[in-house]
C-alpha cells in the first residue's frame, strides 16, 4: 500500500503598496489644504483694507507698543455684525501694509485693478482754498462795479458822450481790460505823435478815478494800426506805441495813480489788432489799460479778515 503524502503549500502575504491605504490619508491632507486655501481666498475678498490692516498689526513685532486703540486684538478694534461681516469700532491702527482685495475682472479672470488713493487735503488747504474763492469773488465784483462807473461816467458827462464808442471794456485772462479806441475823425493821439489831444486826456481821467478806487496793479500798452511808419532815423510803429503807452502812464500818474501800481508799459505795434480782418483800420489804433487779477489787496478785498471767516 502506497504511503500517505503530505502537501504543504505556503501563502506570501503582502502586495503591492499601491493597494494599501496611505494614499488616502495624503489625498485628505491636500483635500483639507486646497479647501483652506480657498477659504482663506474668501476671507481676502470679504474684508475690507483696515480689516486685512489689523490682522497685518496683530503679526508684526511693534503692533503692540504701536497701538493706540486699546485693542491688541487681531483685528485692532473691529469687531464681527450681526450679518458677518468686520465692522470697524475703535481706531485705525498706524501701521499699514498695502494688499489689495483679489477682485474678478471682465471676462472671469482675475484682475489686479488698483485704486490709487488721493490725498485728502488738510483743513489748512481747505481753508486757504476757501479763502482764495472769497477774493475772487470779490474782485469779480469789483471788476464789475468799475465797469458800471465807467460806462455811467462816459455817458452822464456831457463831454464825454461823443466819446462813448471810444470807451471799451471787457474781461480778459488777465483781468478786466480798458481799451482807448480812435474813432472815425476822432483819434486819440495826432498821426505819427504821442502828445495826446483834450478829450483823450478827458478819457483818462474817468478811468484814473475808477483804477484809484481799485487796489490791483496795472498795465498799459499802445497799439497802431498795420499802415507802415518809417522815419529816416528808423522810428517806426513800435517806438510810437511804446510813447504812447507812456504818455498815458504819465497822465495816469499825474491825475492820480500811484507809480508803484504799473507793473508794465509795453509798445506792441501793429502786432495784435483789434479788428484782424482789417489790420489797417484806425480802431486798431489804440491805448490799453488792465487791471490785473490777483495783484493787490485793498479795504475792500481783506484775504486776512476772508481768511478768519473762512475758519
Amino acid at each position: 500500500m502506497a504511503d500517505n503524502v503530505t502537501i504543504i503549500k505556503k501563502i506570501k502575504k503582502g502586495g503591492s503598496a499601491a493597494h494599501g491605504g496611505a494614499w488616502k490619508v495624503a489625498y485628505a491632507d491636500f483635500v483639507t489644504a486646497m479647501m483652506a486655501f480657498f477659504l482663506l481666498l474668501w476671507l481676502l475678498n470679504s474684508v475690507t483694507q483696515e480689516q486685512l490692516e489689523g490682522v497685518s498689526n496683530y503679526f508684526a513685532p511693534v503692533s503692540i507698543s504701536e497701538s493706540t486703540s486699546g485693542a491688541g486684538g487681531m483685528f485692532g478694534g473691529q469687531t464681527i455684525g450681526e450679518d458677518g461681516a468686520m465692522q470697524q469700532t475703535l481706531t485705525k491702527p498706524s501701521i499699514s501694509m498695502a494688499l489689495p482685495p483679489p477682485k474678478l475682472g471682465s471676462g472671469g479672470e482675475d484682475s489686479a485693478n488698483t485704486e490709487e488713493e488721493v490725498p485728502e487735503k488738510t483743513e489748512e488747504e481747505v481753508t486757504e482754498e476757501l479763502a482764495r474763492m472769497k477774493l475772487a469773488e470779490a474782485e469779480e465784483k469789483q471788476f464789475e462795479e468799475a465797469e458800471k462807473e465807467l460806462k455811467e461816467a462816459m455817458e452822464s458827462v456831457p463831454a464825454l458822450q461823443k466819446l462813448g464808442k471810444s470807451l471799451l471794456v471787457d474781461r480778459t485772462v488777465e483781468g478786466l481790460r480798458i481799451q482807448i479806441v480812435d474813432q472815425e475823425g476822432l483819434a486819440m493821439f495826432p498821426r505819427g505823435g504821442s502828445d495826446m489831444f483834450g478829450h483823450t486826456w478827458q478819457v483818462l481821467e474817468a478811468v484814473a478815478n475808477v483804477v484809484n478806487k481799485l487796489p490791483q496793479r496795472i498795465s498799459i500798452a499802445g497799439h497802431t494800426d498795420a499802415t507802415k511808419f518809417v522815419t529816416d532815423n528808423g522810428y517806426s510803429n513800435w517806438e510810437l506805441s511804446a510813447e504812447r503807452a507812456n504818455a498815458s502812464r504819465r497822465a495816469l500818474l499825474e491825475l492820480g495813480v500811484d507809480g508803484d501800481r504799473v507793473s508794465r508799459v509795453v509798445g506792441k505795434a501793429a502786432q495784435e489788432p483789434l479788428l484782424k480782418e482789417d489790420p489797417n483800420h484806425h480802431r486798431n489804433r489804440r491805448l490799453e489799460i488792465i487791471l490785473l487779477k490777483n495783484s493787490g489787496q485793498g479795504e475792500s478785498i481783506n484775504a486776512e479778515k476772508l481768511l478768519e471767516n473762512a475758519k
